[in-house]
């Protein structure tokens, strides 16, 4: 099975759905590739690339640059998916997502609602999060708490190559708006990929190691590193279940419940800020729906309560580290009532 990076699976799936499904087009800033460069129609393919060859084979009728206005990209791609095309619909960067908030909560999350279930919105939002490339407050944010909180929206979060290119295809063929949230520290990680198209359903946590003393749920950059933790442990006897969920909205809950039944300790580690994060929403969940099976306090392990710091040293130490989860993970195996 062929190697391929974060970012070309998620371009791959973007091509096969586009050739075997006319209604998709691609929307965005600087998705065609920088148009009349130096005559260049593919210099470019979004900030990160991950575009870059989808306008010379489709052309511009269906990989469509705008101008730099976030509320009109997201706009025009939940008109477009009420006419029946499919649009992928890029948003920059996470932070932006202020700027269009209203055309994809107000709009885009409650058109099947609204209309009685007669309307359907299938489009998709490709974006990017996360910190540790040094791009300090205003572009490294991870946001994805304020869509998973939504109705109406579904919320990906992929975390290795493999699931990207399954997840993208999923959410192009989902009749709902989905947000795909790319951590960006993740575009030249690579694994076994297969050529061919596949999907990975929404609501289906994927079980990366099986362990019975302690339960850790990774959001997704963070997953690699509660694995790295988690072999390191491994050498010392201490085993660790280790759960991606994958999707954030659905969120499999039943399989966070049953892990948490047999370790009876949780560990949760989020990019996110501490408060109303994701880390916090699985805390609440476990806390009410399994808390006799409970052997230790649930731990979270986020990113500190302040914007994101440019400086490299304390970018570091705002993020949840390896450290910071091994630290967490002794701490509830440790802990005596």
């Amino acid at each position: 099975m062929p190697i391929k990076t974060y970012r070309q699976a998620i371009n791959e799936a973007m091509a096969q759905e586009m050739r075997q499904d006319s209604t998709v087009i691609v929307i965005g800033e600087d998705v065609a590739g920088g148009a009349g460069c130096d005559g260049e129609r593919d210099a470019y393919g979004g900030v990160m690339g991950v575009t870059k060859g989808l306008f010379p084979e489709f052309g511009e009728s269906r990989v469509i640059d705008t101008p730099i206005t976030e509320s009109a990209i997201m706009g025009a791609a939940a008109g477009a998916a009420q006419t029946g095309l499919r649009p992928i619909a890029e948003l920059m960067f996470m932070d932006f997502l202020g700027v269009c908030f209203d055309q994809i909560y107000n709009q885009a999350a409650k058109f099947r609602y609204m209309f009685g279930g007669k309307a359907q919105c299938p489009m998709v939002v490709r974006t990017m999060a996360g910190a540790g490339l040094r791009g300090g407050a205003q572009h490294s944010q991870n946001l994805t708490q304020m869509v998973t909180m939504v109705p109406g929206l579904k919320v990906v979060c992929p975390t290795n190559a493999y699931d990207a290119k399954g997840l993208l295809i999923t959410a192009i063929r989902d009749n709902d708006c989905v947000i795909f949230v790319e951590d960006k520290f993740l575009y030249e990680t690579s694994c076994e990929v297969p050529d061919e198209m596949y999907t990975i359903p929404f609501g289906e946590a994927n079980f990366l190691r099986e362990g019975t003393d302690v339960t850790i749920v990774g959001i997704s950059n963070t997953v690699n590193k509660a694995l790295a933790v988690a072999d390191r442990l491994a050498a010392e006897g201490i085993s660790c279940d280790v759960i991606d969920p994958r999707t954030t909205s659905p969120l499999d809950e039943e399989s966070i419940i049953e892990s948490v039944e047999v370790t009876g300790r949780l560990v949760i580690v989020d990019e996110m800020t501490p408060r109303c994060g994701v880390a916090a929403d699985i805390s609440s969940i476990i806390a009410e729906k399994a808390f006799g099976s409970l052997r230790a306090p649930i731990m979270k392990v986020t990113a500190a309560h302040s914007p994101i710091p440019f400086a490299p040293a304390l970018e570091d130490a705002w993020m949840p580290q390896e450290s910071d989860i091994e630290a967490a993970v002794r701490a509830v195996l440790g802990y005596t009532r």
